[in-house]
């Protein structure tokens, strides 16, 4: 199966290294381009797309408003930010507004094909040392350990699959943990997703660990 990638990124060069890159992955095909995130949501309008990689700072409108707009749109479309800036303030805002994973560009080509992978397996992935100074910010907002009464909406096992969620697992490490199928473990998260009134997995996981399950 062939994953439709929208590549934007405002530096000509930077994004010809990107494609060259991905298509090292015969599964990957990058079917558009944009160099600001105006053009982005232009492009999502006439293409059907799996992914998309986004920079962070361009002109016009940048990675972080385009993320947003993108996925109010288009809520179950991946989106992983792409940035030179180890600040943990853009890939806060950029999780909270539903962005699946954050990645610097100095990440080893590897790293960025199989971040690809996990992302559309379900997964959320955090640069290392992004998420070194994010998970802080994110454990001062905690609101102590859950109590009994608060899950009540949840059972043991959809409690299990939050906490592992909180922790990054992808669907499949998930359904092997606790020994399910990977489909009964997305119903399972679709339930969860009702009942906590939020939006996706990406809000799922701060949730978590904001609600000291991680």
């Amino acid at each position: 199966m062939t994953v439709r990638i929208l590549l934007v990124e405002d530096q000509a060069i930077v994004r010809n290294g990107l494609k060259l890159i991905l298509e090292q992955d015969e599964k990957f095909q990058v079917i558009a381009e944009a160099s600001n995130g105006a053009e982005a949501i232009s492009n999502l309008r006439n293409h059907q797309v799996d992914l998309v990689l986004m920079d962070v700072r361009m002109p016009e409108m940048s990675g972080i408003e385009a993320t947003k707009r993108i996925k109010s749109q288009y809520p179950d479309l991946k989106v992983i930010i792409l940035t030179t800036f180890e600040d943990e303030e853009y890939a806060y805002q950029t999780l909270k507004d539903g962005a699946n994973g954050f990645l610097l560009k100095s990440s080893e080509p590897e790293k960025l094909l199989s971040s690809i992978h996990s992302v559309l397996s379900g997964g959320l992935v955090l640069q290392e040392d992004v998420a070194a100074k994010l998970m802080p910010k994110l454990l001062q907002q905690r609101v102590g350990p859950m109590d009994e009464e608060k899950y009540l909406p949840l059972t043991e096992r959809e409690v299990s699959i939050v906490r592992l969620v909180g922790e990054g697992r992808t669907n499949k490490e998930i359904a092997n943990s606790l020994f399910l199928s990977i489909g009964t473990v997305k119903n399972h998260i679709t339930h969860i997703l009702q009942e906590l009134d939020l939006r996706d997995r990406t809000q799922l996981a701060i949730y978590a660990v904001k609600n000291g399950l991680v």
